[in-house]
């Protein structure tokens, strides 16, 4: 399971461009071609150190004096230092001012992301959709009850629409993971792991129950693939052989309960 925590937290972002009609000015690899020049004192490093080629650095260069009232940029020819490429003084104006206004467009962007209410739900809920995993069902909710034993403890999480699954792990993963009321995890479901029976009151070990509509079924060579409808439009997926699909009778539409036991929930927390 990859963590996408590597993904950094989720921001309002964007690069300020100055125009010229309906033709780009001021903007992305140009700026960032323009402070490379002034720090280098050369076309072909700049170019260089942005991953640009050189005819590429000279045609933006161009475009940008062209657009521009006085041009940006010049070619220093002779002098102790051979000559080289450098920006005019109207070149470095336009920097800064480029420069100041971009900060000031990055204070506004972050404003705007304060002001969006459950702004740091939707970051949860991205980093959720990024996380890969090979467990083919994963349910989004908040823990209600974590509960430790003498190695092992249990701990209740509500997926909305009255559904709870209960989870057994060692204390040491509660520890780890810092579990704990109130705080928001995912469970994860192995398909495999996932009984099925038509009757819900059937009598089992699982301690986990969710019943659902079959909307999904999907015969393979050897197994056959069930999808459940659960309530609040969230689907469960489980695997079981033809054969047994073919005994309990399963067929679209038919309401069906899915059993799972609590040692086979995963669970993983932001």
């Amino acid at each position: 399971m990859n963590d996408p925590q590597h993904l950094g937290p989720l921001r309002i972002d964007g690069q300020l461009w100055f125009n010229r009609g309906e033709k780009g000015y001021l903007g992305g690899k140009r700026i960032e071609l323009l402070e490379q020049i002034e720090a280098t004192g050369s076309i072909s490093r700049a170019a260089k150190a942005i991953n640009l080629s050189y005819k590429a650095a000279w045609d933006a260069v161009d475009a940008m004096n062209n657009l521009s009232e006085r041009p940006l940029v010049i070619r220093a020819v002779g002098g102790a230092k051979g000559g080289g490429t450098q920006l005019t003084d109207f070149g470095r104006e336009m920097l800064h001012v480029w420069q100041r206004m971009q900060q000031e467009y990055e204070r506004f962007l972050a404003q705007v992301a304060h002001g969006i209410e459950g702004f740091d739900d939707i970051d949860k809920l991205l980093r959720a959709i990024a996380m890969k995993t090979s467990a083919r069902n994963q349910f989004r909710g908040r823990i209600t009850r974590v509960e430790k034993g003498a190695v092992n403890g249990s701990l209740s999480l509500d997926i909305g629409e009255g559904q709870t699954i209960t989870s057994t792990l060692t204390n040491d993963s509660i520890d780890e993971l810092h579990l704990a009321p109130g705080k928001t995890a995912m469970a994860l479901i192995k398909a495999s792991f996932v009984l099925l029976s038509p009757d819900p009151a059937v009598k089992i070990s699982a301690r986990n129950r969710l019943t659902g509509t079959i909307n999904g079924l999907t015969p393979g060579a050897v197994n056959c693939e069930v999808k459940l409808l659960l309530p609040g439009n969230r689907t469960l997926g489980a695997v079981v052989t033809n054969e047994s699909a073919e005994e309990l009778g399963l067929a679209l539409g038919q309401s069906c309960t899915a059993l799972i036991k609590a040692s086979h929930v995963i669970i993983a927390v932001d």
